[in-house]
């Protein structure tokens, strides 16, 4: 229809511009506001349909991983756990991280174009240092939904700062976790092997996933077993981290219980994750 619009305007434009009749100015008019929004709005939509299709493959994989990070036990044991429970709750309890997961990356891929453009307008500095600021604040926006990874129906008797239980780690980790994956998401697919650019986009997204999501695992431990917690004190990062630390017999390694899951995990969520975006983002 705007192609057409725009073939019949210029076409009344050679005979006299003034003469176009009004209902085609009307027209015009209504289609093109639509158009420019749906363009502003496509980076929001490519990540929530990303985060759609890799909460659809991996959410098995990710309960695994949780019973890791919540009890310290060995994968077999957690996998042993989910067999007992039947393939019937496998995917029991989905629809809160699908909503929370398609909510917060529609933001951070939204929300980090958005504000990019908008502080090197109007701000003068280096576009490293815009874009690093665009991410925190990305990161930042998303913690709005920390609500969305806990059970509503037990939380709401303690008031609404128990939905938020956990927002520091998680702040913590969205900043520079941001920072990171669009800082280094373009230098790492330019040095990759010429592919097909979904390939090159799995490979990408996988390599970065995988390392943030290792170096910031002993954070995500601290914050699983914060949110482990309903009602009563608000205990500190820096107090939860010494009890496990002291629980896991003072080693590193121990820390890093379930690592290697979570490596695997992250490498097949942030390949899914960004190849469909970028996918969507030519498509659309």
């Amino acid at each position: 229809l705007p192609f057409i619009i725009k073939i019949l305007s210029n076409m009344m434009d050679s005979e006299a511009h003034d003469k176009r009749p009004p209902i085609l100015k009307s027209l015009k008019q209504d289609v093109s506001p639509h158009i420019t929004n749906f363009g502003e709005m496509k980076h929001y939509l490519c990540g929530c349909c990303a985060a759609f299709n890799n909460v659809a493959i991996t959410f098995p994989v990710q309960k695994v991983l949780f019973r890791q990070q919540l009890y310290g036990i060995k994968t077999r044991d957690a996998i042993l756990q989910l067999r007992r429970d039947g393939f019937r709750n496998l995917y029991r309890g989905m629809l809160p991280p699908l909503m929370q997961k398609t909510t917060t990356l529609a933001l951070m891929f939204g929300l980090y174009e958005d504000l990019s453009c908008l502080l090197r307008k109007h701000v003068s500095a280096p576009e490293f240092a815009t874009r690093s600021v665009a991410a925190v604040l990305a990161g930042t926006t998303e913690a709005i939904f920390i609500p969305l990874e806990r059970a509503f129906k037990a939380l709401k008797y303690h008031g609404i700062r128990e939905y938020y239980r956990g927002l520091v780690p998680i702040l913590f980790r969205n900043g520079i976790s941001n920072v990171l994956f669009f800082g280094l998401r373009g230098p790492i697919k330019e040095h990759l092997p010429t592919a097909a650019n979904l390939v090159n986009d799995f490979i990408c997204g996988g390599l970065l996933g995988a390392m943030l999501g290792f170096l910031f695992f002993p954070v995500n431990v601290v914050k699983t077993r914060i949110q482990s917690q309903i009602g009563g004190e608000f205990q500190s990062f820096p107090k939860v981290f010494k009890k496990i630390w002291l629980e896991r017999d003072r080693k590193v390694t121990n820390l890093f219980r379930g690592v290697h899951l979570n490596y695997h995990q992250s490498l097949i969520s942030w390949g899914i994750i960004n190849a469909t975006y970028e996918f969507l983002l030519k498509i659309i």
